[in-house]
């Protein structure tokens, strides 16, 4: 028998709200908060980001954690609060030995190394933090969230560039269903905007760079698409199995019905032209979840506003749904590509639209590219019958994630 694995809390720190509720708020406002001359990437080609707004971490943290810790943890444990909040769980409400932490993170934080490498230069290398490293290290994150809750279980981090946080909510579904834990924080966490990683994205020419229009810039599907808009953030949800869930009375926000993951084996940063390995794993995650393409209601993209990915994507689910493809959105349009942290945003987003029955808007879609045959909804939040969500993912080395959340 195949266990449920519900999700009993949600924690979001996002551009457009900290916080769930607030979160929402501002996906339905079908604003987007992309802001030019961002202060960390003064003087270079692109200084397009998507900052976490009326965030600040000493609200949240003890200020010696603040001090020694950079952002993308900040994000990653004031998330994981709000979610063990939200799960009810209290010390003594469940056994810390069976409750684990996986996150998602893409890459090193670069935020603080800037610093480092001044003074290196200098010859001040006996100035350089002994905190310098492991303020960086993508791990970090999940151990410093089982330290300041408590939590006993495994703790590691998924680095699979953009799936990464959808890979996180997967593993940690099979380590409940393994029997290796009961409960696990899984999500994501990232901060894109240093300096190393905006001059390197534009080197890629993945980024926009319309500097004179910033709140236009990301434009998933748009047939002026030009690249995506750095941003940060983090989704921590709580999963815990069925049976363990209704034992301590918590309550369900949905289920992760489906997983599946698969590897284009094609190019090292341009996805398969038809989405080859993003339909193998929407496959897979549609077979496990015993459903056919008929059942899934509502499709939260990926959707980076790169012409390549969103022309490959929109192909793959054009495959998958030939008859009538359900409505879809893609909410880095509002909330601009948080790399590592972008899967767990996404599916925690995902849960919400099940919980208000309602799919918040794309921004930006003036013009949908003619080769795009999809739904797309826009303008404003759309009201419908939603049971199941497909939140698909894929990043660089030819990743590919899907989950499908199902309403409880």
């Amino acid at each position: 028998m195949t266990l449920d694995i519900a999700v009993t809390g949600i924690g979001l720190i996002t551009p457009v709200g900290v916080g769930a509720d607030s979160t929402w708020r501002g996906l339905c406002s079908g604003r987007s908060v992309t802001t030019a001359q961002d202060p960390l990437l003064t003087g270079l080609p692109v200084d397009l980001s998507c900052p976490v707004q009326n965030f600040d971490a000493y609200d949240h943290l003890p200020r010696r954690t603040v001090r020694r810790t950079d952002a993308f943890i900040h994000f990653a444990l004031a998330a994981a609060q709000e979610a063990a909040q939200d799960a009810g769980l209290t010390s003594g409400s469940a056994e810390p030995t069976r409750i684990g932490v996986v996150l998602g993170v893409g890459s090193n934080s670069l935020m603080g190394y800037g610093g480092v490498w001044d003074r290196l230069q200098a010859g001040e290398h006996h100035l350089v933090s002994p905190f310098a490293l492991p303020r960086s290290v993508p791990s970090m994150a999940a151990g410093e969230v089982a330290a300041h809750l408590d939590y006993r279980g495994p703790s590691f981090t998924v680095a699979s560039a953009c799936a990464s946080g959808a890979h996180a909510i997967g593993v940690a579904r099979d380590l409940i269903r393994s029997g290796t834990c009961d409960i696990v924080l899984a999500g994501g966490a990232e901060s894109g905007r240093s300096p190393l990683s905006a001059i390197g994205f534009a080197r890629l020419g993945a980024l926009s760079t319309r500097r004179h229009d910033p709140s236009g810039a990301s434009r998933p599907f748009d047939r002026d698409r030009d690249g995506f808009v750095l941003s940060e953030g983090a989704a921590v949800l709580v999963l815990e199995r069925g049976d363990h869930a209704r034992a301590r009375g918590a309550t369900h926000h949905g289920v992760v019905a489906g997983y599946g993951a698969s590897a284009d084996a094609h190019h090292p940063v341009n996805p398969h032209p038809d989405g080859r390995g993003l339909q193998q794993a929407i496959r897979t995650a549609l077979a496990d979840a015993d459903l056919t393409p008929a059942d899934i209601d509502h499709v939260s993209a990926h959707a980076t506003s790169t012409p390549v990915g969103d022309l490959a994507e929109a192909r793959a689910l054009s495959h998958l749904f030939s008859s009538t493809p359900p409505p879809v959105t893609a909410l880095k349009s509002l909330l601009g590509h948080a790399l590592g942290a972008a899967a767990a945003i996404q599916a925690a987003c995902a849960l919400l639209t099940l919980r208000h029955q309602a799919i918040p808007p794309t921004a930006n879609l003036d013009n949908q590219d003619d080769a795009i045959d999809l739904d797309i909804v826009r303008k404003a939040p759309r009201a419908a019958r939603l049971r199941t969500v497909l939140s698909p993912a894929y990043g660089f080395g030819g990743a590919n994630a899907a989950l499908i959340l199902r309403g409880s």
